[in-house]
């Protein structure tokens, strides 16, 4: 099925062609690197957040190329978008790839040799002039899947970063990242902290910042919030700024939501005013800051908790000229509530057959 007849019921796109698999990793991929060009140029991210950012989203997007090997061929499982406020894959997807390689060993030992298969390639195609079948091509992919996609390149649903010097600018002495994808929202999240540490050695202490980081910080809610309980469970770290980037929605063909670029988009696709390919991305950026210091506990008990300011949030579209054109022409409030004009990015070409 080509990628005109992408099928979307309910809530989620199911991609059930090698063309639709080629058709949206391009199109993610496009975008995301895209992303990465517009955040550094725009200064989004400093010198130092960029070069984690850009490795979240290789992992993101090494993943979305995983599951497209994974199901090239498959004629029982198709791989799910998620069309509500995403239009990044279904968090399962993700699970399932990470479920798979642990089981590496296992599959394996089941598959057929390379080689036999190659041996029965060419003597269908060359000897007896017939396409090779499709369960035949299915267990090539699996091969491949199973031997060349590595688990540590896998986009978890928690990823941590590096613990480094912050730049010299910031207030603060360390800058840690991580990164996690939200199973309520279905889109991927990156997130930076600058602190402070009271203790003797941080190479003793990283371990607990790992761990109350996977257990307070891995999903979607109040930046405050989440500030607020990495600061009381770490007694010697002092936050002094938590920034997180939220990625998308991504508006493109495999969405259908309330939202009006969404809206927007498709309904030209539908008119063909625009190309199947015509995308848009919506990235927020959340900010909070320490502004002093309080007393938190029992007189023998007392921690120096931060005392948080409001949260900063900015807004950005990025998208080709032409969309911004379209925006600007139906929904010209929407572009007045962000924090810049959209941000032009380059158009992506796809020649669909």
């Amino acid at each position: 099925m080509s990628v005109s007849h992408i099928t979307t019921p309910l809530d989620t796109a199911v991609l059930d062609s090698k063309e639709q698999y080629v058709f949206y990793h391009t199109m993610l991929d496009f975008s995301l690197k895209e992303l990465v060009v517009s955040t550094q140029r725009q200064q989004i991210c400093n010198s130092k957040e960029i070069i984690f950012f850009k490795q979240y989203c290789d992992l993101l997007l090494y993943s979305v190329e995983a599951m497209r090997i994974k199901y090239m061929y498959d004629a029982e499982e198709n791989m799910k978008i998620d069309l509500t406020d995403s239009g990044f894959p279904n968090y399962l997807e993700f699970r399932y790839l990470y479920n798979d390689l642990q089981l590496r060993k296992n599959y394996l030992g089941k598959l057929i040799s390379p080689d036999i298969l190659k041996e029965e390639f060419l003597h269908t195609l060359l000897h007896k002039k017939k396409p090779v079948e499709k369960d035949k091509l299915f267990q090539a992919v699996s091969v491949v899947y199973y031997t060349s996609v590595k688990e540590q390149y896998i986009f978890n649903r928690f990823v941590q970063g590096k613990i480094i010097d912050a730049p010299k600018n910031i207030t603060a002495d360390l800058l840690t990242s991580w990164s996690f994808y939200d199973v309520t929202t279905n889109r991927p999240y990156i997130c930076f902290m600058y602190f402070d540490f009271a203790g003797d050695h941080m190479a003793n202490y990283k371990r607990r910042l790992y761990n109350v980081l996977k257990s307070n910080a891995d999903r979607d809610m109040k930046l405050d919030t989440m500030a607020y309980a990495i600061d009381k469970k770490l007694p010697e770290i002092h936050p002094k700024h938590i920034k997180r980037i939220d990625l998308g929605p991504l508006h493109t063909v495999f969405a259908k939501d309330k939202n009006e670029i969404t809206h927007t988009i498709l309904e030209a696709i539908g008119k063909k005013e625009i190309a199947l390919a015509s995308y848009a991305l919506s990235l927020t950026v959340d900010e909070v800051r320490s502004g002093g210091t309080f007393n938190e506990g029992s007189f023998f008990a007392k921690q120096k908790m931060q005392r948080w300011n409001k949260i900063a949030t900015q807004k950005y579209v990025l998208a080709p000229h032409r969309i911004i054109q379209l925006l600007y022409n139906k929904v010209p409030e929407v572009l007045h509530n962000l924090t810049k004009p959209p941000i032009q990015v380059a158009d992506l070409k796809i020649n669909k057959k």
